[in-house]
């Protein structure tokens, strides 16, 4: 007569164990979730509000000029760094002179006269194939290792991202396209635009006008020491991310933050500055 009263007394006995192993399970799956949530959340928060509303690249923060590196050594074999050197200096050199004296052509014509000197001046044979080469070198850069993740991350902020930058429009256009870096840009902007360079304040208004912001809700990011004093200068907030370790530019003035790579300017937009102490 006891067995049916012993079953039902196991039966209650193992439902409760059951309730009870659910119930555990339910609050482990709680105390899982909710620091889970809370990153959730907190990552949210922290993406949520950059410190600048868009950013203005020049473009060799983002595509590597030595790049064209081993295209002008199979060229002039043993000479292709010295070569490099020469013409990207005369590059800019004659940005500047023909700014001064109001004799614009595009960057890419620069470019092509400023190949033509380089190999002139270090007297060797400039064949047209080799030119032709050299000049398609500009439109196939290599974007540096960084590039993309930044770009990437930047977008996931909210953050708008343009171009303030020498190149043409062809040759803005080309190298985003070959790198497959076009969706991150929501404006690739050229000087061209009113065929002016940097460091001509008309160049570097060409971001405001295109975003519709005031100075301080853009942030430009600087390839050049150079670049980033006419930045600053124009009165933009100024990152300069000096790829290659230069000294300062004895100009009078600095940029708001350097780092010699894209994780410092990472830094500098996505994370919420300390909060002063009273």
């Amino acid at each position: 007569m006891d067995h049916p009263t012993k079953q039902t007394s196991c039966l209650s006995t193992l439902k409760a164990f059951r309730a009870c192993i659910a119930c555990l399970g339910l609050v482990a799956g709680v105390g899982v979730a909710f620091p889970a949530a809370q990153a959730r959340d907190a990552h949210r928060e922290a993406a949520a509000a950059p410190r600048f509303k868009a950013i203005a690249f020049d473009y060799f923060v983002l595509f590597n000029p030595d790049s064209v590196v081993p295209d002008a050594e199979r060229v002039f074999p043993g000479k292709g760094r010295e070569f490099t050197n020469l013409w990207r200096t005369r590059q800019f050199e004659y940005t500047w002179l023909r700014s001064i004296t109001n004799r614009y052509v595009d960057f890419f014509g620069i470019t092509e006269d400023a190949l033509i000197y380089a190999a002139n001046a270090m007297k060797l044979q400039l064949t047209p194939d080799n030119k032709r080469r050299l000049l398609d070198a500009y439109l196939h850069l290599t974007p540096w290792p960084d590039a993309v993740d930044a770009l990437r991350r930047l977008k996931a902020s909210g953050i708008r991202i343009i171009t303030i930058a020498n190149f043409s429009p062809t040759m803005l256009r080309s190298n985003a396209e070959n790198a497959g870096l076009t969706g991150f840009f929501d404006a690739l902007v050229s000087t061209d635009t009113n065929h002016t360079y940097k460091p001509d304040p008309r160049a570097y208004r060409l971001g405001m006008d295109r975003l519709h912001l005031a100075k301080q809700d853009i942030l430009f990011a600087a390839f050049g020491g150079w670049d980033a004093a006419g930045a600053q200068s124009f009165g933009y907030p100024t990152f300069w991310v000096n790829r290659f370790n230069q000294p300062f530019e004895e100009l009078g003035i600095r940029p708001d933050q350097t780092s010699t790579s894209l994780d410092g300017l990472l830094n500098f937009v996505l994370r919420k500055p300390p909060v002063q102490k009273r």
